[in-house]
């Protein structure tokens, strides 16, 4: 693998850990937020049946509240599986084409 595709896939993959360390931060933020905001007990009259528990309490929110948190809980653990995966393939090279070029040392003295 040359410099330009290590290059390459070093961006990749930031470009997939980044958005998936983001989306773990905005989780925990509306988790928070639900947290603060949503009743303890369940409200028919505002659709608010569905129990969430959140650091061992448990609220009641709507179905399209629960959605959106699901999406952005596993949507991040996904994006940043991927960065992970890609960032170990780009260790993975760049350990390698540093070995190939440790053996091709031009400073290296010679042996008698």
């Amino acid at each position: 693998m040359d410099a330009q595709q290590l290059r390459s896939l070093r961006f990749t993959s930031l470009m997939f850990l980044f958005p998936g360390i983001a989306g773990f931060l905005v989780s925990a933020v509306m988790s928070t937020h639900y947290l603060e905001i949503m009743p303890r007990m369940p409200i028919p009259e505002e659709q608010r049946m569905t129990p969430r528990n959140i650091h061992g309490v448990v609220v009641y929110q709507t179905e399209e509240e629960n959605k959106r948190l699901n999406i952005t809980e596993y949507g991040s653990v996904g994006i940043l599986v991927v960065g992970l995966g890609l960032g170990m393939v780009y260790l993975r090279q760049w350990g390698i084409a540093y070995a190939i070029s440790a053996e091709e040392d031009p400073y290296a003295e010679e042996a008698p």
